[in-house]
């Protein structure tokens, strides 16, 4: 009677060691295939999610930046046009000339 509950306790350390095993395994595969689907994305160079976002958030900004300088453009070529006519009419003075930036 004692070599039975034993032999229970041998196979449920052999079971636990087993699961342990296939545990660790489990674990080894999935680094395995995620270490392959890397090099693969990096093979056909498909560009992370992140890196994505950083390149679409740089662009916007690009975007704004050429916003303001556009509005910029305009506003200055106004400004020279209105120096122009008043000079082609004889009325501009010195105050009317833009000041050196």
């Amino acid at each position: 009677m004692t070599d039975r509950p034993r032999f229970f306790d041998d196979i449920a350390g052999v079971a636990g060691g087993a699961y342990s095993a296939l545990s660790g395994m489990r674990e080894e595969v999935q680094a395995m295939i995620r270490s392959r689907i890397d090099e693969t994305l990096a093979s056909l160079e498909v560009v992370r999610r992140e890196e994505l976002d950083a390149v679409r958030e740089l662009a916007a900004r690009a975007r704004m930046g050429q916003e303001a300088a556009e509005a910029r453009i305009a506003a200055l070529e106004i400004r020279v046009a209105t120096l122009e006519a008043a000079n082609a009419s004889g009325h501009a003075t010195d105050a009317d000339m833009p000041e050196a930036p």
